[in-house]
């Protein structure tokens, strides 16, 4: 049930602020910009947003178009994940661009041509945001909202316990390169096969999200994701790379020599139920990035109620590589 205190946390400290929600929300924490080569990840679990008022004001926080859409679905925990996925970006991002100083509702958004969201950068003649870039991803028990300044990024959300209903290497012949079915193939352990082709799924997802010309116009089977043994790699605070550690690159068909030359991966288990990939397009305009590891902050958060930082702590673990 929802609280009355608003509790943010920090790695550090925590504060409380004895507020009724129904008669006054807490104000969302403002955060700095990401730096270059940085993504901040934003999580919500839909279980622990149960409190109506809370989702009466989310829903307050949308466009009327975005209200009409969200209340165009009929069963009640896709209406309410809906919900929270547009609440997520609107919060997250309004905690960079105004320091909350604008409403949330304030922010447009438009598509580029393949259909891919991105933030409006101009809200009006006198006021232009900042350069974020966002991607978000959703499955029935989390949703992430993935943030970076400059670079494009493509974020991909999947379920440890995800099942394939089909024969796994089968499905992976419709969709996969010939290397990753290799790959895949080369384990006996259907369980540890299993979750293999989901960890190479997520990331091949967050790829294409990336790239953001849509599925269509990338299909999977037209890139090869590897993994390269490399002392670089994502940082998550608190973790350190070493010289065991695996770089994820990405080998397009059909410029086999550009493996990850644009292109940035990191792959973690979120909150010990979920894979998280994130793929961020490399700033062109910023000098050194090619050799640059991705930097990576994380938070779960239920917006005006709770942010915590779980960079660094059992909720957030990095993956190196496959089993």
């Amino acid at each position: 049930m929802f609280s009355s205190l608003h509790r943010a946390r920090t790695r550090t400290n925590m504060h409380f602020f004895p507020r009724s929600f129904a008669t006054a929300a807490s104000p969302l924490v403002p955060m700095q910009l990401p730096s270059k080569m940085e993504t901040h990840i934003w999580y919500i679990l839909p279980d622990e947003v149960k409190n109506k008022d809370l989702q009466n004001h989310y829903l307050n926080l949308l466009s009327p178009n975005e209200k009409v859409n969200v209340m165009k679905i009929q069963e009640g925990e896709l209406q309410k994940r809906a919900l929270l996925a547009r609440a997520l970006v609107r919060s997250t991002l309004s905690r960079y661009v105004t320091h909350c100083q604008i409403d949330p509702q304030a922010l447009k958004f438009k598509k580029n041509k393949f259909g891919k969201p991105e933030l409006d950068l101009r809200i009006s003649s006198e006021l232009c945001l900042p350069p974020l870039q966002f991607n978000i991803s959703h499955s029935s028990s989390l949703i992430a909202c993935g943030v970076t300044m400059n670079s494009p990024i493509g974020i991909d959300v999947e379920e440890k316990t995800r099942k394939i209903r089909n024969n796994i290497i089968a499905f992976a012949k419709r969709f996969f390169s010939p290397n990753e079915i290799e790959v895949l193939s080369a384990i006996s352990d259907p369980e540890i096969q299993r979750q293999e082709f989901i960890k190479l799924w997520t990331l091949k997802e967050a790829y294409v999200k990336a790239l953001g010309r849509g599925f269509s116009a990338t299909p999977f089977k037209t890139f090869t994701i590897r993994f390269n043994r490399t002392a670089r790699g994502s940082c998550l605070p608190g973790c350190e790379t070493n010289e065991k550690a695996y770089e994820v690159s990405v080998e397009p068909r059909d410029d086999p020599e550009n493996c990850s030359r644009n292109v940035t991966f990191a792959l973690m288990e979120l909150s010990g139920s979920h894979y998280v990939a994130v793929c961020m397009k490399k700033d062109a305009n910023i000098r050194g990035t090619a050799s640059l590891p991705m930097k990576l902050d994380v938070w779960r958060t239920i917006p005006y109620v709770e942010d915590e930082c779980v960079a660094g702590t059992e909720a957030v673990s990095p993956i190196v590589g496959f089993a």
